[in-house]
């Protein structure tokens, strides 16, 4: 066990880093952080940020040499890096998990490796490919990147084949996996946290609703039927088994039907599982820092039904929002990131409103505010 007083690193500055880094830092721990942006949003509550890209050798002998234990914030950093601080102290999770994550190609011949259920997807290496992998998908289709995709990034919707090679082409013509396009009943996500023991904490099921790609809104708990629950919960178990996770970990699905199929894994803290910020005993946050330093888990439980929504930098195209409408609301909780120059697209904050009074109830409220929020002409 790691006790408080250590230092602890995270590779990458986000967000993600900076709610990490409050819980650290709540439990008596200190921070570093390497991050190549000056202005990133944790090295604002971090207590060292080491200021350079992701391999550089300099900065990682230093983490490795400053940190207790180490951590990631996102999965998209170099491998080589987290091996190199894997062989000079603890990294959790492990390098290999996120490895997979960070490639599409690996993390679908995993799921299907493992018979855990997956939609039809083939591999686009060329363009030469492209007409066979049409036949296994159907021509409704979206192409998405191997790797450095997110947010709706690096993925394109195609109807036939010369659709599916130009956007090949736009992509560089780099490895690609072709997917086709379900008819969605509901996309719902897991979020678990599992020890070194292999234990495991999974909190309640989110609801997810997108928009443009990007994650909109988490209802919780999921308005999905109690089949689809226990699967879910099941499958998200099997996966951090078989990838002998230590972390934090999410598992995305869609509900197609009567089917639920695996779309994606995110060996770190994630968008939909924000609500337990303010809506469980212990956040996914802390359950990273328990995780990463051998603490035991903490509780899981929904203390309230809950409604997070994210606030994009679109909500500043007249400026900075009024915030007194959303700070008046008693069920409503604000969180802002910290990041100076906003854009549309752009992870701003989220908030969050939790009541016991029905979730129709939240979801109108939460709703509401939004509405009351939105920029005017």
């Amino acid at each position: 066990m790691i006790p408080p007083g250590h230092m602890l690193g995270c590779l990458g500055g986000g967000q993600l880093g900076r709610m990490f880094a409050l819980a650290a830092r709540t439990l008596g721990y200190d921070v570093t952080i390497l991050d190549p942006d000056p202005q990133s949003p944790a090295a604002a509550v971090a207590d060292v940020h080491l200021c350079a890209p992701y391999d550089d050798a300099g900065a990682l002998a230093e983490l490795a040499q400053r940190s207790a234990a180490i951590t990631v914030e996102f999965e998209n950093v170099p491998a080589q890096s987290m091996r190199f601080l894997a062989e000079r102290r603890p990294v959790r999770p492990h390098p290999e998990a996120v490895a997979i994550a960070q490639d599409r190609v690996r993390e679908k011949e995993f799921f299907r490796a493992h018979g855990l259920p997956v939609a039809p997807f083939a591999i686009v290496r060329s363009a030469d490919d492209v007409a066979a992998a049409l036949a296994v998908t159907g021509t409704r289709a979206v192409l998405k990147r191997a790797q450095l995709g997110y947010d709706g990034k690096g993925q394109a919707i195609v109807a036939g084949h010369d659709e599916a090679v130009s956007a090949f082409r736009a992509f560089g013509e780099t490895l690609c996996v072709l997917e086709p396009r379900l008819d969605l009943t509901a996309e719902i996500s897991v979020v678990l946290a599992i020890d070194a023991d292999g234990r495991q904490a999974c909190y309640p099921v989110a609801e997810n609703i997108h928009r443009n790609g990007i994650l909109d809104i988490s209802i919780v708990p999921a308005r999905v039927a109690p089949s689809f629950v226990r699967q879910a919960l099941d499958a998200a178990g099997i996966i951090a088994q078989r990838l002998c996770y230590c972390g934090v970990l999410a598992v995305e699905f869609f509900v197609v039907g009567e089917q639920l199929l695996l779309n994606e894994i995110a060996p770190r803290p994630h968008n939909s599982g924000h609500y337990t910020l303010d809506a469980c005993v212990i956040s996914q946050f802390e359950q990273q820092v328990r995780t990463l330093c051998g603490l035991p888990l903490g509780g899981v439980e929904l203390t309230a039904q809950a409604v997070m929504v994210n606030l994009l930098g679109d909500l500043w195209a007249n400026g900075e929002p009024d915030w007194r409408v959303l700070l008046a609301e008693p069920g409503a909780k604000l969180h802002l990131y910290g990041k100076r120059s906003p854009r549309p697209g752009r992870k701003m904050g989220h908030y969050t409103c939790v009541s016991n009074a029905g979730l129709d109830h939240v979801l109108r409220r939460a709703q509401a505010l939004r509405e009351q929020l939105a920029p005017r002409a």
